[in-house]
């Protein structure tokens, strides 16, 4: 049972890992955004009508993800103690 309980929290510390560092990389990226409108100035493009923000994941393909990295980390767990016995 303490082989599930870590390989869930390995799983729950890889998942924020994750996604703290798409969201700390998105972050960078638009602060530190400077757009060039002289040299776009020439180039006429139509304006889009919407802006999309992100996307949507489902909640049940989080949950399996969050499983299945469980299970990996299990079986590596269960590995290492069992090579160093």
């Amino acid at each position: 049972m303490r082989v599930v309980l870590q390989a869930f929290i390995c799983s729950v510390i890889i998942h924020v890992t994750y996604f703290s560092s798409i969201f700390l990389v998105g972050y960078i990226k638009t602060s530190l955004y400077k757009p060039d409108i002289a040299s776009e100035w020439d180039k006429i493009d139509p304006l889009q009508n919407e802006v999309a923000f992100g996307m949507v994941i489902s909640p049940v393909f989080s949950l399996l993800t969050l499983i299945e990295v469980a299970v990996i980390c299990g079986i590596i767990i269960f590995l290492y103690k069992r090579l160093l016995n």
